[in-house]
């Protein structure tokens, strides 16, 4: 296992030959769960993490938060070892399920976790409020958590994880359980962090999610990263193009397919632009709005808390270094600065 020393500033998680491998009581090895994975993610960036069960996420993720220790391989997350009491100070984690005290409310929740960080009680009180807004739970904060839904608890989840004004944050399955009208509330929110700097790795089996608001993705299977790119270059047919008008009449369709036959060029299919069902969706639940119409559980998501401002505390962020090398899409320099054990 190595250890970090120095990373740059604008890199927050690097990997270069990420290995974990299970063994058995007589430690012979059982399963290679993850065998070397190269990442890197910039600061400020959404990186989406794919793949299906059993293809390595989890394992990888429990690394990064030094709940794992690798095989094999060299691993940085906020410029130092995982392990590091400091690195776990700015890491926001959303687990897939929720792990909650179903006897505490909303608000008590947040309060135990505000605790667990050595809040004081006048930011503990102000961060609470401003998050309890923010997910749009400030009317039911006093209910119990075990009485909330799944998307509520989802919400509240999302909020414990941002208690701490975090720099990484560490995402599985955020929208799960919330209905599109949520969905598109976090997915906002993910956004506007990333915009103020904050550093997202989002794993989601809603690949829509993923495309919203990934600037780059890793798709994994068998342990094995198997394609990583940013989701333009990856999704982009080269051998086909787009060509959006109005409405062509039929005869200048006609004049349309012989001038394109000259040049040796079908049209595969014609079809009538179509909205996405996510949009009409939110447009009749926000005319019913306007109605005055209303429904129980969570409310809308109020702004984003202020103290989620772009960090300037340059004690919590990693020392920039002169220069870096790039090789296979991972900066070397800081790699190169991995220590053995």
């Amino acid at each position: 296992m190595v250890a970090v020393i120095q990373s740059t500033k604008d890199i927050d998680i690097a990997c270069a030959g990420l290995t974990k491998t299970f063994r058995d009581f007589w430690l012979r090895p059982r399963v290679r769960a993850v065998e070397n994975v190269d990442l890197e993610v910039r600061r400020g960036q959404v990186y989406g993490l794919l793949g299906p069960n059993g293809s390595g996420k989890s394992t990888t993720i429990k690394m990064l938060l030094g709940l794992l220790q690798p095989t094999g391989g060299r691993i940085a997350v906020l410029g130092k070892r995982p392990k590091d009491v400091s690195v776990k100070q700015n890491i926001g984690y959303l687990p897939e399920e929720s792990y909650l005290y179903r006897f505490l409310s909303g608000r008590e929740t947040l309060e135990y976790y505000g605790r667990l960080f050595r809040l004081d009680r006048q930011a503990r009180r102000e961060r609470i409020d401003m998050l309890l807004e923010m997910v749009g739970l400030d009317a039911v904060q006093d209910r119990p958590v075990g009485e909330y839904s799944k998307g509520m608890q989802r919400r509240i989840g999302l909020a414990q994880s941002l208690i701490n004004d975090p720099q990484l944050l560490i995402l599985d399955e955020p929208t799960s359980g919330l209905d599109p009208v949520g969905a598109k509330q976090i997915k906002d929110l993910i956004a506007t962090l990333a915009s103020r700097g904050k550093t997202v790795l989002l794993c989601s089996h809603l690949l829509s999610d993923v495309e919203d608001l990934c600037e780059r993705i890793a798709i994994m299977y068998g342990g094995k990263v198997r394609s990583e790119g940013t989701c333009e270059g990856l999704l982009q047919e080269e051998h086909a193009s787009l060509l959006e008008t109005s409405e062509i009449p039929e005869t200048a369709l006609a004049e349309v397919r012989e001038v394109l036959g000259r040049h040796s060029v079908t049209i595969s299919s014609i079809k009538r632009p179509r909205r996405r069902l996510e949009s009409l969706f939110l447009e009749i639940v926000e005319k019913a709005r306007a109605e005055g119409l209303k429904t129980s559980g969570a409310g809308n998501s109020g702004s984003v808390a202020s103290f989620l401002a772009n960090p300037t505390n340059e004690e919590q962020l990693p020392a920039e270094s002169e220069a870096t090398n790039n090789v296979d899409g991972v900066d070397t320099k800081l790699l190169d600065s991995l220590v053995d054990r």
